[in-house]
């Protein structure tokens, strides 16, 4: 017994070299990003996700097209892999149990299953003491407070598969909420006060399974319908503010014990910090790591998971990321007049080769890096307005 603890524990711990093969659970524009990482260091990748158009899964060495769950391709991924991680937080936290048996898994299914339920994420920060914003938790119609709560106006959240605003409603009193709750179909829900932002911000950090962290510099967020619309980096607030959300998402991460990306949102509210949620993955806001960053988010995924050191964090030039929703395609099939972004030389277009365009929906993200911050956020701006986002 003891032989074989010792080997799990050895397993868990040497450093993964290329050409290993990788696994990655989810086959979106994270996962794409993370098998060119993977690639340009020398390794392979297997994709699991149900989608056979999935953007990873067309770059990636193998596609697994089947359910995350599905018992053969777990299998697969754990016979072949050398070590496995996650694109996305809603895979099923036991399918990263099961294959944790017997191969490395990073992050851990305990730290996902944490960010992948509202309510244990909320009390999980709170118990930890981090600054949250007034929460009530939300199990039957009869926990929704009376209108004399202090809670309200709030925002009710479902506990499971809300995300870019999806499963979230605005509610300012008793009766809205409990039309809300029903139209949520009594799913459990978090009951949080809507507070008065004086911006958002976020923190993405790396940590490997030594305890060593390296953050990237604190991003400034706006978002558009609940969907991340753009990002400025460094953010434009006090630099205390911004050393201290990247000292609790670092409290975040190790209070997790967490091993592989992370990002960590936040609300400044009366120049005070409020952790509004975690993404136990690369995040949407270091984004612009791709092109402004030594290391970007994706290269230390595939560090920290393969037990390599982490890389350098250091921006190199200030940047502004602009995500590109489905909204601006004329017709799913039909990009937009990409002319209007290319011809801006200090301008770097990520698409993600999605098949079809929808409202919402994430197909690529522009990046502007420049020597001034101002400059970038001015040029940003225009092809913004020039592509008609938010019109």
């Amino acid at each position: 017994m003891s032989n074989n603890k010792t080997m799990q524990k050895s397993d868990q711990t040497k450093t993964i070299l290329p050409p290993a093969m990788l696994g990655m659970l989810g086959g979106g524009q994270l996962g794409r990003f993370f098998v060119i990482a993977a690639h340009e260091m020398g390794y392979l990748v297997t994709v699991l996700d149900p989608d056979q158009n999935s953007p990873a899964g067309k770059i990636a060495d193998v596609h697994l097209c089947a359910a995350y769950d599905d018992a053969e391709a777990l299998k697969t991924l754990a016979k072949t892999c050398a070590a496995i991680t996650t694109e996305f937080e809603n895979v099923p936290a036991e399918s990263l149990a099961q294959l944790a048996k017997t191969v490395p898994v990073r992050p851990a299914a305990a730290s996902v299953a944490i960010a992948q339920h509202r309510v244990s994420e909320k009390n999980f920060l709170k118990d930890a003491g981090l600054p949250v914003a007034p929460f009530a938790v939300i199990r039957d119609a009869v926990d929704l407070p009376a209108d004399d709560s202090e809670l309200y106006p709030a925002i009710l959240k479902v506990a499971r598969f809300g995300y870019d605003g999806k499963g979230q409603a605005r509610v300012a009193n008793l009766q809205e909420a409990q039309t809300a709750y029903a139209q949520f179909d009594h799913e459990e829900c978090v009951l949080e006060k809507m507070l008065k932002l004086d911006y958002e911000v976020s923190v993405v950090l790396a940590r490997d399974f030594k305890g060593n962290v390296v953050t990237f510099p604190t991003a400034e967020n706006s978002h558009l319908n609940g969907i991340l619309d753009m990002t400025i980096v460094p953010a434009r607030g006090k630099d205390a503010i911004n050393h201290q959300a990247q000292k609790l998402a670092i409290m975040v991460a190790e209070k997790l014990e967490y091993v592989g990306v992370i990002g960590v949102e936040f609300f400044v509210c009366e120049g005070e910090l409020l952790v509004n949620e975690i993404a136990p993955r690369p995040h949407n806001s270091g984004h612009y790591t791709l092109d402004a960053c030594v290391t970007n988010q994706f290269e230390q995924q595939v560090r920290a998971m393969t037990g390599l050191p982490l890389g350098s964090s250091r921006q190199h030039s200030p940047a502004v990321m602009v995500n590109l929703l489905g909204d601006i395609w004329p017709n799913p099939k039909n990009h937009p007049d990409w002319n209007i972004a290319l011809e801006a030389p200090q301008l770097k277009m990520h698409l993600y080769g999605k098949q079809e365009a929808r409202p919402g929906r994430k197909m690529g993200h522009f990046t502007v890096i420049n020597t001034s911050r101002d400059e970038a956020i001015k040029l940003a701006l225009q092809v913004r307005s020039d592509l008609r986002i938010g019109d």
